[in-house]
């Protein structure tokens, strides 16, 4: 039997045992809602050292670390969405979790998922999830072209 990612927390959050986020219950969410939902994603991204921001495609941003892509930032049919790399259990968890996150858009929908305006996301928690998506990318790469320890970043 399949366990669980999630768990309950102190004063009944859900939380991801594996990555260290905290669910936030709907009172506590302030939302994050178009533009406002792409900005917080790159700005965080930028942030994060060796992440290289690039246009890939007209209306397509990626953020990489290394070579490794991490972020995608576009629109679907009109609305700014942003794609992230997720661990498969994570990915569902967040997508049961969140009306505002779903499998990723154009990607592998096990290990993606896509951010959308909306009532169920805030910024602390895109910021965490952009930050989540780096380290995947970051554990993915030769030990020597790591710019930090995948294990140890952002998690203190």
């Amino acid at each position: 039997m399949k366990r669980s990612v999630m768990e309950l927390g102190d004063g009944g959050q859900r939380a991801c045992r594996r990555c260290a986020l905290v669910f936030a219950t709907a009172e506590e969410v302030a939302a994050v809602n178009g533009k406002a939902l792409q900005d917080t994603a790159l700005k965080r991204a930028e942030e994060l050292p060796a992440t290289t921001l690039s246009s890939f495609e007209r209306g397509w941003e990626a953020a990489r670390v290394v070579d490794k892509w991490f972020m995608l930032v576009t629109e679907v049919p009109g609305r700014p969405v942003v794609i992230l790399k997720s661990r498969p259990d994570d990915a569902l968890a967040l997508c049961e979790a969140y009306a505002d996150i779903t499998p990723g858009y154009h990607m592998n929908k096990r290990h993606w998922i896509t951010l959308a305006p909306g009532d169920s996301l805030d910024e602390k928690l895109v910021q965490e999830l952009v930050t989540e998506s780096y380290r995947l990318a970051v554990g993915n790469l030769p030990k020597s072209r790591r710019p930090v320890d995948p294990a140890r970043f952002g998690t203190g």
